[in-house]
């Protein structure tokens, strides 16, 4: 069942993620040119974040990095299918243009799950604090620190819970600013995507806290 719908008759909200129409809409949205483009722009913008190294020093071994803010709009816009696949480009097209020792899988697959849990928190959702922060509190833990230590100790040389401890404090320390800054930038881009009727009219101009 989805939640509507004062708001667009086009694009709804859905309140649970295992509606059947929820995973119809997020099919569909291959079927869609316009979208189709958007996601291939994100993806440009993700790779060229990375490739640029584009990143803020805030401390020893810290740094602000901004490729996930286009992660998080490519879940926004183009849903879990559409998340799945970008996080997948992105990853090999980032290697191919900038290889850096041998490829390893594990990282697009965390690229590609970090990606489909964006999708899962804001794809047709209403958006607001508490699920900006779950989302990347989710993304942070799982996929960054369980996940991602496992593939520090694969191609690593130390252990699993020496990397595991590290990526708890940094991840830790990262949360609240890419909170902030996930806020900050749905804030600006929400109302014009849905002008755009990309996603579904906010109920309100500003995000609630819950």
């Amino acid at each position: 069942m989805y939640k509507n719908n004062h708001q667009t008759s086009t694009l709804p909200t859905y309140q649970f993620i295992f509606s059947p129409s929820y995973w119809k809409s997020a099919a569909k949205q291959y079927t869609y040119l316009h979208i189709i483009v958007l996601i291939g722009v994100l993806i440009a913008v993700d790779i060229a974040l990375s490739f640029l190294e584009v990143q803020i020093p805030v401390g020893d071994n810290l740094r602000i990095r901004f490729d996930f803010l286009a992660r998080a709009v490519i879940g926004l816009v183009g849903g879990p299918f559409l998340a799945l696949s970008s996080g997948m480009i992105a990853d090999l097209l980032s290697f191919v243009m900038r290889p850096s020792g041998m490829f390893f899988p594990g990282y697009t697959l965390s690229a590609m799950l970090g990606t489909l849990i964006y999708a899962l928190f804001f794809y047709r959702s209403k958006i607001n604090i508490v699920r900006i922060v779950f989302a990347k509190l989710t993304v942070n833990l799982f996929i960054n620190v369980l996940l991602g230590s496992v593939w520090s100790m694969v191609v690593g040389k130390y252990g699993y819970i020496f990397y595991v401890s590290k990526s708890i404090i940094k991840n830790s320390i990262m949360l609240p600013i890419e909170c902030v800054m996930l806020y900050f930038l749905f804030t600006a881009l929400i109302p014009v995507l849905a002008a755009m009727k990309l996603i579904p009219k906010p109920a309100k101009k500003y995000i609630p806290f819950i």
